[in-house]
């Protein structure tokens, strides 16, 4: 199946997220984003130019239109993700603008684990910055495809050239140094909007695109039959009772598996993570081992001969298998080894410690089952990339690597070869809080990001 014909059958759509230090201008340069896009409704853009005059600003404050928690207003600083759709005619957008503190780490793991870019800006009167390196790294590390570095405030400097170029090419190295494979370097000014929707009348000597331009532009969608497929079971349908109605409210309410349109109906719905579904392809169960073949596949109420990711579909198999929710299927010839021990690198999101003992749940796609944390043997640096061995816990916003022991078989991939079905979360098994994002596998100096290779956690 070609590429062609994979992304005539799908809507475009990228998911992108910003990021970058505290005063950079992130949330300004997501409202300026909105507003010259026209993506803003009117009641929106007047309910900002009326908070900015309460304020005092001459001019609306476009950094509203995202900064929504009253804190965020009251300290002029982004303290959650803050998701946007909109869309142009050329794309949809999923928009997440995360904060720029040290220690809000963890939301930017959060808001760029799904996206496909990653904006990462600078203040040009600033440079490149412990957080700038932070951010980037954190881009590498969550195999975000495409990074943007926007250099922000070039009215501060006179819109000069030589001043984007050096902090271009020093972050370009950086990134780099991290295996990003991709990076634009675009001169904006968001307050004034220069290069952000509209080319600047400023900068005569930049000849890129503008932002949203190169938004509506990069490459994201990828040939689907480029990788294994996965295909994590959500529901098992059966169909309903089709019999004279029983006096007994359980035999009322017991499912049948015989009816005169589908006699022995058994299909097995959810969202394929990643590759190609076929009928007749000789498919494995995991974490069972035991194989079967996909006699049909249906999408949207019709009967298909292939579907991919991310489509949502109901498959049937050949033979009458135990197969339930969280079980993987995939095809016979490419499916991943069930594991019980798992080697991460993780970012723990809660505000209490992960220790080595702790018992958590982890789910992976569908499926969630008991683990313990056998080991912490390192915590990441990310200011300079080092690791510090056995650090003896990880606390809230710290990326490092850990040692898990599960209590039942996962089908889990690397996450470089596939973010959907290499990530994972951890979970406290007493109140269902997150605790801990992880990347099974994933440390740095494991090689580029393979361009198009997408997904969600």
């Amino acid at each position: 199946m070609s590429s062609t014909t994979i992304e005539a059958g799908t809507t475009s759509l990228l998911r992108f997220a910003t990021a970058g230090s505290v005063d950079d201008g992130k949330s300004t340069l997501v409202g300026r984003l909105l507003h010259d896009s026209k993506a803003v409704l009117a009641d929106q853009l007047e309910a900002v130019e009326h908070a900015s005059r309460s304020r005092g600003a001459a001019a609306p404050d476009l950094a509203l239109l995202t900064d929504g928690l009253r804190a965020e207003r009251e300290q002029g600083i982004t303290i959650d993700v803050a998701y946007r759709y909109f869309a142009t005619p050329r794309r949809r957008f999923v928009l997440a603008d995360t904060p720029g503190h040290v220690q809000y780490t963890r939301n930017m793991v959060t808001g760029a684990s799904t996206a496909e870019l990653a904006v990462v800006l600078v203040d040009a009167r600033n440079g490149v910055v412990e957080q700038t390196r932070r951010h980037a790294a954190v881009a590498a590390l969550l195999r975000v495809p495409h990074v943007v570095l926007a250099v922000n405030k070039m009215d501060l400097v006179d819109y000069a050239e030589p001043v984007f170029a050096a902090i271009a090419e020093e972050f370009g190295r950086y990134a780099s140094s991290l295996g990003v494979p991709d990076v634009t370097a675009i001169p904006v000014s968001a307050l004034a909007g220069d290069n952000v929707v509209e080319p600047s009348a400023h900068m005569d000597w930049y000849g890129g695109p503008t932002v949203l331009e190169h938004l509506e532009t990069v490459p994201v969608v990828a040939d689907p039959s480029g990788e294994p497929a996965r295909f994590p079971v959500q529901y098992v349908i059966r169909p309903p009772v089709s019999r004279p109605r029983p006096h007994n409210d359980a035999l009322r309410a017991a499912p049948s598996s015989q009816t005169a349109e589908h006699p022995d109906y058994r299909g097995y719905a959810g969202q394929i993570a990643s590759g190609v579904l076929r009928v007749g392809e000789q498919v494995t169960v995991l974490p069972s081992g035991r194989t079967s073949t996909v006699t049909a596949i249906d999408a949207l109420g019709q009967a298909v001969d292939v579907a991919w990711a991310p489509q949502s579909v109901t498959v049937r198999l050949a033979d009458d298998l135990d197969v339930s929710r969280g079980d993987l299927i995939a095809p016979a010839a490419a499916a991943p080894a069930p594991t019980q021990d798992v080697e991460a690198t993780v970012c723990h999101v809660a505000d209490w410690p992960l220790r080595p003992g702790d018992r958590v749940l982890l789910k992976h796609t569908t499926r969630t089952v008991k683990a313990i944390v056998k080991a912490v043997p390192s915590r990441l640096a990310l200011d300079d990339l080092s690791q510090h061995a056995d650090p003896g816990e990880l606390a809230a916003n710290d990326i490092g690597r850990v040692v898990l022991r599960t209590a039942e078989p996962l089908a889990l991939d690397a996450y470089a070869d596939s973010r959907r079905t290499g990530s994972f979360l951890l979970i406290d098994p007493a109140d269902g809080t997150t605790l801990t994002a992880g990347m099974a596998g994933t440390a740095f100096g494991a090689g580029p990001v393979a361009p198009g290779c997408v997904g969600a956690p």
